[in-house]
């Protein structure tokens, strides 16, 4: 799963035209131009933001013609599942351990 480090991914959509990116790929696969015409950025700009999110394995490219058509990664979204889900685990354990200890009596 070197592919699809933590660091990478999280970093990747640390930016917020990168979020609005994935956002629209999970909506359905779209090439640089259809991304272009709803993002408030240049082409140039989201393709540089598609590379970040390809690199971090986040997206897939395939060919079409003349254009590029980008489809989010079923495989990274997994790995970004499992460890929300392992936070939201810790998160709950945290919270049961604080609410199930007795009561401390003030002096």
């Amino acid at each position: 799963m070197d592919t699809y480090r933590s660091t990478n991914v999280w970093d990747a959509l640390g930016d917020p035209t990168r979020r609005a990116i994935v956002e629209r790929l999970a909506e359905r696969p779209r090439a640089v131009g259809e991304l272009a015409a709803e993002l408030p950025v240049s082409r140039p700009a989201v393709s540089q933001h598609l590379k970040v999110l390809k690199n971090a394995g986040l997206v897939a490219e395939q060919p079409a013609g003349t254009r590029r058509i980008y489809r989010l990664n079923p495989a990274a979204l997994s790995v970004l599942r499992d460890q929300l889900d392992a936070f939201w685990a810790r998160a709950l354990t945290g919270y049961t351990d604080v609410v199930e200890q007795p009561e401390q009596e003030t002096p």
